[in-house]
């Protein structure tokens, strides 16, 4: 994966610029889709993961940066970029199994669970 191309780049799609009132995260994930992808923060992944917008490229990426360090946190609070990945549609993991099982390790890994992600983590291990 090219990590100096956007989700713009590679996905082949560039949206139409609004043609009216745009909510402040419309504008903001309009942005960050046009930001190279290795150039994506923390933050950035959780806000576009939650959004379900360019997964079969950010979600690879986030469960890298998950790797080393399962708890990194966004704006939100500690695990807050595991919370987004945790809660993706149980079809987003038929696609990607070999993500999922990757996460499930990640998770078997985790000592100590935050109270802000206990439920996202039962819930993924559920599934």
């Amino acid at each position: 994966m090219n990590r100096d191309r956007s989700l713009e780049e590679l996905e082949r799609d560039r949206w139409a610029a609004p043609s009216g009132g745009e909510t402040r995260l419309t504008a903001a994930v309009r942005e960050l889709r046009r930001k190279p992808i290795g150039s994506l923060t923390v933050e950035d992944m959780r806000l576009l993961i939650r959004q379900d917008v360019g997964l079969a490229h950010l979600l690879p990426l986030a469960v890298g940066v998950l790797r080393v360090d399962p708890l990194a946190e966004g704006d939100m609070y500690e695990g807050d970029l595991l919370a987004a990945v945790l809660t993706r549609s149980a079809d987003v993991w038929k696609e990607a199994p070999e993500l999922g099982r990757e996460v499930r390790m990640i998770l078997s890994d985790l000592a100590d669970v935050p109270p802000a992600v206990k439920r996202e983590v039962e819930a993924f291990l559920a599934q």
